[in-house]
């Protein structure tokens, strides 16, 4: 059963990963523009947007959107909701981390091959878009494991287990019963065992 915070968490998860996949998009936008010219899709709306962002400083450096992005995506993987698996392992997790960010950093040498533009820019975005999968499989899984580890003694079962039941011995001489005195009406009687 999913409770208003869980339902609020992945909202703010589902936002956060959207506001990264949008700073990534504008990035594409403006480092590929030549090819977004050609291919006939700008508008003067998203002109005057990537006026306006080529001021601020998020498009300062190169990299500065990519990290903007990587970042608010790390920020949506942290409240990652774990199932029990024990074949969650941190090898398999680090491997897409590792590889997808290679993919998502180095990819801005594809801008660097002499190419047209437009091929160059849908292997950039390929490149991006490839690394970008990874780092969110990798973190994904990353996340799940050390929710897994560190909440190994979960008293409350999340996990849709029985709930744990009392396992202390209770000695106790006294034990209760109900009489039956009419048909309506019964006694509690307290009885003592010898």
């Amino acid at each position: 059963m999913q409770t208003t915070s869980d339902h609020g968490l992945r909202k703010i998860q589902d936002m956060t990963r959207l506001i990264s996949l949008v700073v990534l998009g504008l990035h594409s936008y403006y480092c590929c523009y030549h090819a977004f010219e050609t291919w006939q899709i700008t508008g003067s709306i998203t002109d005057r947007l990537l006026t306006v962002l080529h001021h601020s400083e998020i498009f300062e450096n190169f990299h500065s959107a990519k990290l903007i992005s990587i970042g608010f995506l790390i920020i949506s993987m942290v409240g990652e909701r774990s199932r029990k698996d024990p074949q969650l392992t941190y090898k398999t997790g680090i491997t897409y981390l590792l590889i997808g960010l290679g993919l998502y950093y180095l990819s801005y040498h594809v801008l660097s091959i002499r190419l047209s533009s437009t091929t160059a820019a849908i292997l950039y975005m390929t490149t991006t878009t490839i690394g970008y999968i990874l780092v969110l499989s990798g973190g994904t899984w990353l996340s799940r494991v050390f929710q897994q580890k560190f909440s190994n003694n979960d008293i409350f079962n999340r996990e849709n287990e029985s709930f744990p039941q009392e396992e202390i011995v209770s000695e106790n001489c006294n034990y209760l019963s109900y009489k039956r005195i009419d048909e309506n009406q019964y006694r509690l009687i307290i009885e003592k065992e010898i």
